[in-house]
């Protein structure tokens, strides 16, 4: 590999990491859009801090930006206060407007400056190795790899300073704000930290790859864990293993680098979504399966018992008359007597079934729990409505 291709995948492992710090919490918060939303719109705040300052360096455009991403929250929260329109609405109205304003700005007053609206939503990772840091006459890397792994810090830094009220303001916000953690100022400051990311990457690796950084890591590694920290963790993991993926898929078909990248992060979302231990779909399967033949099995116990000991038992018990007393289908009834005999629940004599005592210890507690179940249902249904209680004043 050649030095330049050593500092891209750099750059980008960094750029994914930075990017699903926060994005964690947004997925937890249900805000995943709102990763979308910021990213077009801080748009706008470069192009007016570009009209204020008219220099593209100028540190006033990521300040610039940073303020619309927090105004592109502020305007959702105010239309999602209203009732009148949900949160996914909300984010519908408002970025397109904002976005479209910044589209509308640079057509008109800045046509002949550098600022290419498609450069800063697909970047070009491939050119971040060109714009070099130099300090006192010395090459030290490229601007992008200190830029996103300044950000990386930064975000790292904000989890862990404030990982016990993000944790709780994120899962009970009326219980962060009864215990004095203020959640509506850590919402804003995560979605600060939104914008400052979004920003630090458009001129790297561009908005529509921060979208998928911030969303598809932590949404994959949602469906292997429960636990935050382990959560965090693996959405790094995730996001580096995409960015690296996504390199040698794009310098294999000579295709986009960022596009690559994304879908990466794309293919490990379905590889966790169809073999994640517990969320993935071939184990949610299997869990159906097993749950079909294990009521299955129930219904059979319940059946002998019930015809235990009566004139009718020869008959009912006989596998070749399930068919005709619990319309089971022949082959079926068969595969869920075999299984029955193998957990050792019942015993067979040719065709005649018997409940063995753990088929029929298991089919005496499911009658049990069935008839706990009806009398709760019953007193739920039959408990008279209270009284309205008078107050002292009337």
């Amino acid at each position: 590999m050649t030095s330049a291709q050593i500092e891209i995948q750099a750059i980008a492992v960094l750029a994914a990491a930075a990017c699903a710090l926060p994005g964690v919490y947004l997925v937890l918060r249900r805000m995943a859009m709102m990763s979308d939303a910021i990213s077009h719109t801080v748009l706008l705040g470069i192009v007016l801090g570009f009209f204020l300052t008219g220099d593209l360096a100028s540190p006033l455009l990521v300040v610039g930006a940073a303020l619309t991403g927090l105004l592109t929250v502020s305007l959702v929260e105010l239309a999602n206060r209203t009732r009148l329109v949900r949160e996914d609405a909300a984010i519908g109205l408002v970025f397109p407007a904002l976005f479209s304003l910044a589209v509308i700005l640079i057509s008109l007053f800045a046509g002949n400056v550098h600022l290419d609206v498609d450069a800063v939503l697909l970047g070009e990772l491939a050119y971040a190795p060109f714009d070099r840091m130099i300090v006192f006459g010395t090459d030290i890397g490229p601007v992008g790899l200190y830029l996103m792994g300044g950000m990386f810090v930064i975000n790292l830094g904000f989890i862990l300073l404030f990982f016990k009220e993000l944790k709780i303001a994120t899962f009970d916000a009326g219980l962060a704000a009864s215990l004095g953690f203020l959640p509506g100022l850590i919402h804003y400051a995560l979605m600060g930290i939104v914008s400052l990311t979004t920003v630090s990457a458009f001129e790297v690796t561009g908005s529509i790859l921060v979208v998928a950084m911030m969303v598809a890591p932590p949404i994959t590694a949602y469906l292997l864990t429960d636990r935050l920290p382990r959560l965090i963790s693996l959405s790094i993991l995730i996001g580096a293993l995409s960015a690296l993926g996504g390199y040698w898929l794009a310098h294999w078909l000579d295709a986009s680098i960022a596009g690559s990248m994304a879908t990466m992060a794309g293919v490990w979302f379905g590889l966790a979504l169809l073999f994640a231990p517990r969320r993935g779909l071939l184990a949610a399967t299997r869990r159906r399966v097993r749950q079909k033949w294990d009521f299955a099995q129930t219904m059979l116990l319940i059946h002998l018992l019930n015809h235990e000991g009566c004139e009718e038992e020869v008959s009912e018990n006989d596998i070749r008359h399930l068919h005709e007393h619990i319309r089971w289908r022949p082959d079926f009834a068969s595969q869920v007597v075999i299984r029955a005999h193998r957990r050792g629940l019942i015993d067979l004599d040719g065709s005649r079934m018997a409940l063995a005592k753990p088929g029929r210890q298991l089919a005496q507690q499911m009658l049990a729990d069935l008839v706990r179940w009806d009398d709760v249902q019953w007193e739920n249904q039959n408990q008279p409505a209270a009284e309205p209680q008078l107050t002292s004043q009337e």
